[in-house]
């Protein structure tokens, strides 16, 4: 019987059946595993989130940005300091406010890591203690260069392996590299659009409740009915 249902299967009144319910389990194997490999998404973000919580709530997030405020603009920011700012990068970076400013323009990017991990690097180089270089280091490739790090920083594979050769045993250069990359890469990527914000341009134009900032125009040449070129006074 089983040679003859061999042969031919259209005699298997059972085959359709069969072929349905292994479809079905098929189908189920799939849906199940798509959902154990979403779940598993799920919590690695969510240790991630857990992790950056922890590490700011124990006080060491501070310690990334001394000089942190809130995400409220400073209302003692003058239009002429904040026009200093668009001199240069460097610049931009000599003044407390101007970092504050660029930060929040960086979380509006959701990049703000770059900035911070800038600051933890220059806060790094001025550490005298062994014990606390140390402590601090592991803290910034725990925080920005490991590659389950909460704040990772785009950096290129030779410098995070040259960093996980030295994090043991940390110098005050271990970080130069990585944080060289990452003042390149603000400087030539995100600060020309800061200089075109709303949140710069808001700041730049300010000069008083309900006032607007003004530059002086240049004068300019017009023709009158007799062709003759005049030249109309400059208006502020």
């Amino acid at each position: 019987m089983e040679t003859l249902l061999f042969l031919f299967p259209q005699f298997n009144y059972m085959a359709p059946k069969e072929e349905a319910y292994f479809k079905m389990l098929c189908t189920e194997d799939l849906k199940a595993s798509k959902m154990k490999d979403d779940t598993s998404r799920q919590k690695e973000k969510e240790r991630k989130s857990r992790l950056s919580l922890f590490l700011t709530k124990s006080g060491s997030h501070e310690n990334v940005s001394p000089n942190k405020k809130t995400n409220t603009t400073p209302s003692n920011i003058s239009p002429e300091a904040a026009l200093q700012w668009s001199d240069s990068f460097e610049e931009l970076l000599k003044h407390s406010d101007g970092v504050e400013i660029f930060s929040q323009f960086l979380r509006t990017e959701f990049s703000e890591e770059n900035i911070e991990f800038w600051l933890a690097c220059e806060e790094y180089k001025s550490i005298d203690s062994e014990t606390k270089l140390l402590s601090k280091a592991k803290y910034i490739y725990t925080v920005f260069i490991d590659s389950d790090a909460p704040k990772e920083v785009n950096i290129d594979y030779n410098t995070k392996t040259a960093i996980q050769k030295d994090i043991a045993q940390p110098t005050k250069s271990c970080f130069e590299a990585a944080q060289m990359k990452v003042y390149s890469l603000m400087k030539k990527d995100s600060y020309p659009r800061f200089l075109h914000s709303d949140i710069y341009l808001r700041l730049t134009r300010k000069k008083g409740p309900g006032a607007t900032m003004f530059r002086r125009r240049s004068r300019s040449c017009v023709f009158n009915e007799r062709g003759e070129a005049t030249t109309e006074p400059s208006a502020w």
